[in-house]
């Protein structure tokens, strides 16, 4: 018997939300621009929201070139550059929200742009992509070990007639390094 797997009952459910997001997205943001319109006039909205994708092109320029360079200096110094590809990410994705026409893609996309905001948004990245790692792992593995095994160290698993090694564990493959420098 084999344990259910939730993150395959979750994903129509997260999709269907993601869907519906984004069909009310426009709905909403007609509503937003139109509320806005009525208070500080036509004119001004058109303006506001010219001015905040100026403000969007600005930013992406400016931190999306700082995001290249910490990449770039994360590359020279050796290091895995995941903090500064998630921050490029981000960057991204908010400087595109930004520039769409709109007060709700705008604010979402100033939170992602911003560097004190940013962390959070790189935090959750984080998460969603661990999550859905973890759940394709385990769609081709099976369930992961969380915890620690018992005993001071790691046993190989039995059977009935004792422990068992792989039949490929005693071949001997020979092979040859040519070094074509």
């Amino acid at each position: 018997m084999t344990a259910p797997q939730p993150s395959r009952a979750r994903r129509p459910r997260l999709t269907r939300l993601a869907v519906a997001g984004l069909l009310l997205l426009p709905i909403i943001e007609i509503v937003v621009i139109v509320v806005v319109g009525q208070w500080i006039g036509g004119w001004r909205t058109f303006l506001l929201l010219a001015a905040t994708s100026l403000l969007g092109a600005w930013l992406i320029r400016g931190e999306g070139g700082r995001a290249w360079r910490a990449l770039q200096q994360a590359v020279r110094d050796g290091r895995m550059p995941a903090r500064e590809i998630a921050d490029g990410v981000v960057v991204l994705v908010g400087g595109s929200l930004l520039l769409l026409p709109g007060f709700v893609t705008d604010v979402l996309g100033l939170l992602l742009v911003l560097p004190f905001t940013r962390p959070v948004a790189r935090s959750l990245l984080a998460a969603v992509i661990s999550r859905r790692l973890l759940a394709e792992t385990e769609r081709f593995t099976g369930p992961a070990v969380t915890g620690q095994p018992s005993g001071s160290g790691w046993e190989p698993p039995t059977t009935p007639q004792g422990r068992q090694r792989s039949a490929s564990s005693d071949e001997v493959v020979e092979g040859e390094i040519i070094d074509e420098d």
